[in-house]
């Protein structure tokens, strides 16, 4: 074989890797209009607006009979998504694996979780129940859709370029969410003048991600390849014994395991912060929607400028070190937050610049550098347990955030008791030797890690 069919050979790859990539960063374009309009902005003040006018005349609404105070619906109603989420992801994971055809399963998250989402128009009255089973299925599917999605990362870019295309991943979603973020302050603000009333105009914000998600969804589906491994052809088991046979697994790599504890600890916290965020604002701040509205529209064009500059602190630094920094931001941000003063905004975007400048890039990285940690042909797999991490995992920080509000009546208390989640995260992520953890994975170690 000569040189120049070498050459062409490699060029060819090279180009198709990266139409695979550029397909691959469509997916957090899709899906993160999701993240931000509903989970964040407009579903949890609205729908502890309608558990509220579903109440009774304690406060409480009863759910299975069950009596929860309205204003902690909404953060159950993500902890049980996420309990759901920790049942289906396992078996997903493995499937591909096995099967090698992670688009199906993609696909079908994705469009049981767009479906949901566009459902969400007709959450209106005192319907908290239907709001609280579209936020379930909408939460789980997004996080099994992500299981997968992520899963592609270390077969579509060499370890050297991972940091980059995962934070190129992370800031097209910001960019997403700030158009979509756009036309949602356009539409709630303006609603009189497009005639419809202001619950309209949130349901029809909430419906839109649905559909954005639902249409973009398909490049992906187009430009991702599914591939072969080499545990094809191997049967599964089934939900909670299926994750039992992936912990077991993952036990042959001890230092894969100690740093998915770490994420699971500090992204925990990271997680509940997004999602709590407004209700807190709403609520103990009392700030009107249109100022949160902006204020995660600061958050969002931030965090693309964040996660492309954390990712070139990575090269220079390292990954691990740029994650520890910005727990420790984390930290801080909390604290200054409990200290708001009520009826503020201009002090609250300043909390949202520093969270928008740390969010995306805490996140990338943490992708980035679990893609080493991953033996080839579990990538599905693993990334089931980390995306348990991620959104499956992470129903400890809206419990706690519930419950310190139930017992205290303080959104501050429960804004604040999140610190504990990044000062155990940055011991436990300190004391994992990340280069042993890739060799031991069975992956060439990156120059800077």
């Amino acid at each position: 074989m000569s040189t120049d069919t070498v050459r062409a050979g490699a060029a060819d790859e090279a180009a198709e890797r990266r139409r695979e990539q550029r397909g691959w960063y469509f997916y957090d374009w899709a899906c993160s209009v999701y993240s931000t309009s509903v989970l964040t902005v407009f579903l949890g003040p609205y729908l502890t607006a309608v558990a509220k006018h579903a109440a009774d005349a304690d406060g409480f609404v009863h759910p299975l009979g069950v009596p929860v105070r309205a204003g902690s619906f909404f953060a159950y109603a993500v902890s049980a998504s996420l309990v759901v989420a920790i049942v289906v992801m396992p078996m997903a994971g493995a499937a591909a694996d096995r099967t090698g055809r992670k688009k199906p399963l993609l696909a079908a998250a994705a469009y049981l979780g767009a479906g949901a989402t566009t459902g969400m128009f007709f959450l209106d009255g005192d319907r908290y129940l239907l709001g609280g089973l579209l936020l379930v299925v909408a939460n789980a599917s997004l996080a099994v859709s992500m299981a997968l999605y992520n899963s592609y990362l270390p077969q579509i870019a060499p370890p050297e370029e991972r940091d980059a295309v995962s934070s190129r991943g992370w800031a097209f979603g910001y960019a997403a969410g700030s158009v979509v973020l756009v036309a949602n302050l356009v539409l709630f603000t303006a609603h009189e003048d497009f005639g419809v009333s202001e619950s309209t105009a949130v349901r029809i914000c909430l419906a839109s991600a649905g559909v954005w998600w639902g249409a973009f969804t398909l490049v992906p589906l187009k430009r991702l390849r599914d591939r072969r491994t080499a545990f094809a052809g191997q049967t599964s088991t089934h939900g909670w014994r299926q994750l039992a046979a992936t912990v077991r697994d993952m036990r042959r790599q001890p230092l894969t395991l100690c740093f998915l504890l770490a994420y699971l600890i500090y992204n925990d916290g990271i997680q509940t912060v997004i999602s709590q965020a407004s209700v807190y604002g709403s609520e103990e701040l009392g700030l009107s929607q249109s100022t949160l509205i902006a204020a995660v529209l600061l958050v969002q064009v931030l965090a693309v400028g964040g996660a492309l500059g954390m990712g070139r602190l990575a090269r220079a630094y390292g990954a691990k070190r740029t994650i520890l920094g910005s727990l420790v931001a984390w930290t801080l941000i909390l604290a200054v937050g409990y200290f708001l003063p009520a009826g503020a905004p201009v002090w609250f975007f300043v909390l949202a610049a520093g969270i928008g400048l740390v969010l995306g890039g805490s996140q990338a990285l943490s992708r980035s550098l679990f893609s080493h940690l991953v033996p080839s042909g579990k990538e599905a797999e693993y990334f089931s347990a980390y995306e348990m991490s991620d959104r499956g995992m992470s129903w400890l920080g809206p419990l706690l955030f519930g419950l310190t509000y139930q017992l205290t009546g303080s959104y501050r208390d429960a804004i604040v008791s999140l610190v504990v989640f990044f000062v155990i995260g940055f011991v436990l992520l300190a004391r994992v030797p990340v280069r042993r953890a890739v060799r031991d994975a069975g992956n060439p170690v990156p120059e800077m890690i």
